[in-house]
């Protein structure tokens, strides 16, 4: 945690990376391998091995099982390989990712951009490299593929619910210019198509609107649990409590019932489509 309480970023060659790479170079070692030969072995360069053994990339999770088997460690590397991955998200979204990927219910409301489970490859290149500070080509890299991973939960079995009520302003913003926004508006339609989802548009136009407040996303986990993340600057969180989450759950069904239908909403994306 840093001085505000927040869980500090990741740094090359530090926390869960740092451990990781010593376990790796500790194992590469005790079974007699130079890096050229472990490299060769797991389909890595030499350079790419140093990374990881440094801590300064994050190792993906094809190379921790194969590196795993090629230094027989019986699954000493495999059982960071959940903490390894989180790595690839800003240390605020970490818990939040790690719940989304089990979550029985997914609810979400966006107001600056479209949401991240929704987002083409193009769409969150654009996102990111606009993204201040900027963020070098690596990182950039590293969140777009753990964006990516993220829509895996789109086809779990048991299907979780999953719901959005997107700002028609999101929809009217072609970040990355237009052809990438055409893409981004397909691949909506592609989404709403599905029996475990349900999109709708908030209209700019209403003269009601319960979220002034900002983004979220209500989780509803295995167990029955539920849990908001409310997003802000620099100062995103879960919210645990029932009182909380319970004022937000309250916030979102007005907004559902504010917004377009999902058949409206649909209908409303093909238009725009057409327009894009």
């Amino acid at each position: 945690m840093n001085d505000d309480g927040q869980q500090a970023e990741y740094e090359p060659g530090s926390g869960i990376l740092q451990v990781f790479g010593r376990q790796l170079k500790r194992l590469r070692e005790w079974a007699g391998m130079e890096r050229p030969e472990f490299g060769a072995k797991t389909g890595y360069s030499p350079a790419t091995i140093a990374s990881f053994e440094q801590g300064r990339r994050i190792p993906p999770p094809k190379f921790i099982d194969r590196a795993d088997e090629v230094l027989g460690a019986h699954g000493v590397l495999t059982e960071m390989k959940e903490e390894v991955a989180r790595a690839q998200y800003p240390a605020f979204f970490r818990d939040a990712a790690r719940l989304e990927g089990t979550a029985v219910g997914l609810h979400v409301y966006a107001t600056k951009a479209v949401p991240g489970l929704l987002q083409t490859e193009e769409y969150a290149r654009a996102v990111f490299t606009m993204w201040r500070p900027l963020l070098d080509e690596e990182t950039v890299a590293q969140r777009i593929a753990a964006r990516l991973e993220r829509q895996d939960v789109f086809a779990r079995r048991p299907m979780p619910t999953i719901s959005f009520v997107i700002e028609e302003s999101v929809l009217r913003r072609p970040l990355g210019g237009w052809a990438v926004m055409r893409g981004q508006v397909e691949q909506i339609l592609l989404h709403g198509q599905r029996r475990n989802v349900e999109i709708q548009v908030m209209p700019t136009e209403r003269e009601e609107h319960a979220g002034l407040d900002g983004p979220f996303t209500l989780i509803e986990t295995r167990d029955g649990r539920r849990i908001a993340y409310v997003e802000g600057y620099k100062d995103s969180r879960l919210h645990t409590e029932r009182k909380s989450v319970r004022e937000i759950e309250e916030q979102y069904g007005i907004l559902r019932a504010q917004a377009l239908t999902p058949r409206e909403s649909l209908t409303f994306v093909e238009k725009l489509l057409g327009e894009a």
